[in-house]
């Protein structure tokens, strides 16, 4: 079973190295295991710490081309260089490695294709309350979208197996995690979560600058996901509300037609 720990990373270079050694010591025990970095144009270091690290492979971005692309590259990556089994971790160490296992176990069970590792987000002090709460609903929106019963849909952190990886695209380059569960789940593959642990952060998010612009861009990805996998569910719910007044409309003015001429 060929194995590969895919990390996307952007201007890297002071956390990757401890990335790379978390992920050795949490694998020691596969086979054939082997990491790929995939450079999303960092203008650092990052490349060079990533290769005296021990990253077996390295791709890179000519320029920044966003998370999204980054993902679908290592993918796309993984899977030419034969691999059975994808996990995707962050290079800033937003997660513990030792948690790799527990993502990995479910695919070699055949219980799931897809397994996405699920944070204590209430016991996470660095998030905020609104955070809290939009992680919640965003998550519950994307349940009810992928007709899966994953249960942290923001988490970078899971694995997939080959012939799920082969079928996941993204339609944007802002973010992979909430459309590939709705793909997954849409094409029927089996989705699963498991808990994980996570480390302090190490910096400020480079995704969420602003709660506003991540929540509209991630609604309108996920609207643009469905609509491709069920076109006629998702326009007639998005024309239900100026059919809904057109209808009422047109009954006033029946009515007022009619009460007219009766008078």
């Amino acid at each position: 079973m060929r194995i590969f720990v895919q990390i996307p990373c952007l201007n890297e270079e002071n956390s990757i190295a401890d990335v790379i050694a978390d992920v050795r010591r949490a694998t020691s025990h596969y086979d054939d295991l082997n990491i790929l970095v995939i450079d999303d144009g960092s203008t650092d270091r990052t490349v060079e710490v990533a290769r005296a690290a021990g990253a077996d492979y390295i791709v890179r971005h000519n320029g920044n081309c966003g998370l999204a692309k980054g993902y679908i590259t290592g993918l796309s990556a993984s899977l030419n260089l034969g691999a059975d089994i994808i996990v995707n971790t962050d290079a800033d160490n937003q997660y513990k490695s030792k948690n790799i296992p527990d993502l990995i176990q479910p695919i070699l069970d055949g219980e799931a294709d897809l397994v996405v590792g699920c944070r204590p987000i209430e016991d996470t002090e660095h998030f905020s309350p609104i955070k809290k709460r939009l992680q919640r609903f965003g998550t519950s929106v994307v349940r009810g979208l992928s007709g899966t019963s994953v249960q942290d849909a923001t988490s970078g952190f899971r694995a997939v197996n080959r012939e799920a990886a082969r079928q996941l695209h993204t339609f944007g380059d802002y973010t992979y995690t909430l459309e590939t569960i709705i793909q997954a789940g849409r094409s029927g593959f089996k989705v699963m979560s498991v808990d994980i642990e996570t480390n302090p952060p190490t910096r400020e998010s480079r995704l969420i600058s602003s709660i506003a612009q991540y929540v509209a861009r991630s609604g309108m990805d996920m609207l643009r996901v469905y609509a491709n996998y069920a076109p006629l569910r998702a326009y007639l719910t998005l024309s239900s509300f100026p059919l809904g007044v057109s209808i009422l409309l047109g009954l006033r003015y029946l009515f007022l037609i009619g009460f007219a001429d009766s008078t």
